[in-house]
Parts: C-alpha cells; sequence; structure tokens
C-alpha cells in the first residue's frame, strides 16, 4: 500500500497488524484534514483534537508518533535525510507557526480553519489527562537537573501521573553502550506517553533510529518543553503566539542562536511558497470557470 500524503510505502514498512491499525485510523479521518504546505503534508488539527489522538492511541496501547512542522523543519527536511524518515512514519503532524497558517489560509487549502498546535497550546489539556488518566509520561531530553526540576514541578501538578526523565547529554549513535542504556530506561519505565527534548533534528534523528526499540508509547518530538516546564526558559505570552510574534521574543532573548533560523533559513523556502501561490492561482481560476453563467 503506498501511502499517497507521504509517498512512504507502508507495506513494505509495516507488519500486517499495525498496517491494518493505520490504515483504519486514516479512514477516519476527513480528506480536509490534511494539505500539503510548502511541499510537505501537515494535519489541521486543533489542540484538543490531538489529545483526542493521543488518548485514543494510549488506550489502545499502540505505538505512536506526533510530529510538528514549522520554517525550521520544512528547512531541516531538504537537508536531512533522517529528519524526512522521521516525518514518513509520524501518525500525526502538528502545523507550529501561526505565519504558515496564516499563509495556508491565503491559499486557500481547505474550508476547515487552521490552527497552531504546539505543547504550550496543549499542555493544560494534555497534563489534566494524564492525572485522571494515570498516564507514565517520561521526558529524554534537556540539561542534567532541568528535567528533573520540570518532574517535580509536574507531579505536583498532576500527581495522578507518574513522570520519569532522562537527560540529553549522551552519546546517541546507534549501537553505542550510552544509546543502548537510555533505550533501555525507556523500556523499563514502560511509558504511556514519551517526549523527547532534544532541539531539532537531534530528537527527532533519535526517534526515527531508536522507533523500532522502543516500547509502545505515543512519542513526541517537543523541544524545550520540559525547559519550560523547569523555569529555565520563558516562553512568549500566548498572545504573541496568537499574532505570529512568538518568533521575535525568542529572537531578542536568543539571538546568537536564532538569528540564522528566523532571518535566513526562511529565505530558502521562496521557490516552494511561490509554486504554492501558483497552485492556488490555479485553483481558482478552475473554479471560477467551472460556475454556471
Amino acid at each position: 500500500m503506498f501511502h499517497e500524503r507521504t509517498g512512504f510505502d507502508l507495506a513494505a514498512a509495516l507488519p500486517d497488524r499495525r498496517r491494518l491499525a493505520r490504515s483504519l485510523f486514516r479512514a477516519q479521518r476527513r480528506p480536509e484534514e490534511t494539505v500539503t504546505l510548502l511541499g510537505e503534508p501537515v494535519d489541521l488539527v486543533r489542540p484538543e483534537e490531538v489529545m483526542h489522538h493521543i488518548e485514543r492511541w494510549v488506550r489502545a496501547g499502540r505505538k505512536s508518533v506526533v510530529a510538528n512542522h514549522n520554517l525550521h523543519s520544512l528547512y531541516l527536511i531538504r537537508r536531512d535525510p533522517a529528519l524526512r524518515r522521521f516525518f514518513q512514519r509520524a501518525d500525526l503532524t502538528q502545523l507550529d507557526s501561526t505565519p504558515l497558517v496564516w499563509f495556508g489560509r491565503l491559499l486557500g487549502l481547505s474550508s476547515r480553519p487552521f490552527h497552531r498546535c504546539t505543547y504550550l497550546d496543549w499542555r493544560d489539556h494534555f497534563w489534566s489527562l494524564a492525572n485522571r488518566e494515570a498516564w507514565r509520561v517520561m521526558y529524554v531530553g534537556g540539561a542534567p537537573g532541568v528535567a528533573e526540576r520540570a518532574a517535580q514541578r509536574l507531579s505536583v501538578r498532576a500527581p495522578g501521573a507518574t513522570i520519569a526523565v532522562q537527560d540529553g547529554y549522551f552519546d546517541m549513535t546507534p549501537g553505542s553502550a550510552d544509546n543502548a542504556r537510555v533505550v533501555a530506561a525507556v523500556n523499563d519505565f514502560q511509558p504511556n506517553i514519551l517526549f523527547v527534548g532534544m532541539g531539532m533534528p537531534r530528537q527527532e534523528a533519535w526517534i526515527v533510529d531508536n522507533i523500532a526499540s522502543l516500547p509502545c508509547a505515543v512519542i513526541l518530538s517537543v523541544g524545550a518543553a520540559f525547559d519550560y516546564e523547569a523555569g529555565v526558559q520563558r516562553a512568549a505570552p500566548r498572545w504573541m503566539g496568537r499574532l505570529g510574534l512568538e518568533w521575535l521574543f525568542r529572537l531578542v532573548v536568543d539571538p546568537k542562536r536564532l538569528f540564522t533560523r528566523y532571518c535566513v533559513e526562511p529565505w530558502s523556502l521562496l521557490g516552494p511558497a511561490l509554486a504554492d501561490l501558483r497552485a492556488a492561482r490555479r485553483r481558482r481560476a478552475r473554479r471560477s470557470t467551472s460556475r454556471p453563467a
């Protein structure tokens, strides 16, 4: 079975049981829920819908991957084969960029509303669910001590959840003793939810390199999620996210690290953006000529 959304040969990659589960899941999705933006597929889901899918997968005991696209990932995916493989494996790809939301609306890709969706948008809902459902949540990433501090704070907020952490400072080379130790720790803990926060594209490469050895959990790449929970990084006010200015907040806070990401990389996407605009113009022309006089 060739996956039209990703161009990935699922029949060759998935055992029969998992292939059936995924095909049934896709059959329940609305066609307008997935669109192609700047050449890559994204799912138009609201934060509460992401939680709905995660809750269903946890109850089914199904290994699933939740990804997110923004301008940085759309730049890197054209240069990093491991990142490409990660997005091909993803069961759900959130759109984590207000400017891309606006661009999608401009293109008229779907009658369904676009929503920016990322950890900071659904974390309150997530930890409420984790507390109520007594989920086992593990976070791999962050500097030594930071994830532990975040886990302590979150344990007060969600006492029904069981939280384990592993810092991201280890040799993630496939086959290394360090990497085997971390994978073994994840399997020993048997999480329902596995957050991986080691920065893009390192976190995605680790997930896709180790996916076969990881337990049946919902696996999410979440960047600095626990840095925010620990208070070592300050999240932009949510109103800035809604206005598409979160990138500016982050650039002001950390200009040395983020200047290239926010001020240089987006220019490389000009070609795909113009291709999307031309395709949108052709769609509008076809619609106008097909209308009865």
